[in-house]
C-alpha cells in the first residue's frame, strides 16, 4: 500500500525521505498554528527532523504497528494522517492528524480519516478505531462528530501540551 487514492484530488501516500523537505517548510512556517493543539512542532527544527520520523514510521509498517501518510490534495502535500498505536490483540488502532492552515477547511482531514478507518478495517483486521482530540480542538471534534464517531469520554489531564495538561475528548468507531 503505497498510495490509496481517496477521491479525484486527494490521494494518501506512504510517507518518503523526498516528503522532508515540504514538512520541515510547513512546520517551519506555520509554527505557532500547529503547535496550539501538537506537542512535536518545538522538537522540529530541521529536515533530519523529519527524515528520523520518516525512517522510524516505514519501519513500523513493516512490521505492521501503524502507518503514515502523506495528505496530497490537488498534488501538493498538505499534511500528514496516521495509523498509529496499533493493539493486535485487542485489534485496536488510533488515528492522528494534521494539515497546513492554507488547506484547512476543505474536508481534507475528514476524507482523509475516513479513507484510513477503512484501510484499517480491511487492511490491518482491526475492529475499533480511536481519535483523541484536545477538548478545546473544535475542529477536530468536528472531523470525528461528522464521521458519526462516538465519544467514548473525556480524560482529564491526558496530554502536556507545552506545560499545560490538557483533556482529551475520546472518539471511536467500531467495524460493522
Amino acid at each position: 500500500m503505497a498510495t490509496v487514492e481517496v477521491d479525484s484530488e486527494l490521494k494518501l501516500v506512504l510517507v518518503e525521505p523526498s516528503f522532508a523537505k515540504k514538512y520541515y517548510k510547513i512546520v517551519s512556517e506555520q509554527h505557532d498554528y500547529l503547535a496550539k493543539w501538537l506537542v512535536w512542532p518545538p522538537l522540529a527544527t530541521s529536515e533530519e527532523f523529519f527524515l528520523s520520523f520518516i525512517e522510524k514510521t516505514r519501519l513500523e509498517y513493516s512490521q505492521g504497528k501503524g502507518m503514515v501518510c502523506a495528505m496530497i490534495y490537488q498534488g501538493e502535500l498538505v499534511g500528514n494522517v496516521a495509523l498509529m498505536n496499533i493493539d493486535n490483540d485487542l485489534k485496536v488502532g488510533e488515528i492522528g492528524y494534521w494539515i497546513s492552515q492554507t488547506y484547512q477547511g476543505k474536508g481534507i482531514i475528514t476524507r482523509s480519516v475516513s479513507k484510513l478507518i477503512d484501510v484499517s478495517f480491511t487492511e490491518f483486521d482491526l475492529d475499533k478505531i480511536r481519535i483523541k482530540a484536545c477538548v478545546e480542538n473544535t475542529p477536530s471534534r468536528q472531523v470525528c462528530e461528522r464521521l458519526n464517531m462516538l465519544l467514548e469520554g473525556i480524560t482529564p489531564k491526558n496530554e502536556n501540551l507545552h506545560g499545560i495538561m490538557v483533556a482529551h475528548a475520546v472518539y471511536w468507531v467500531q467495524r460493522r
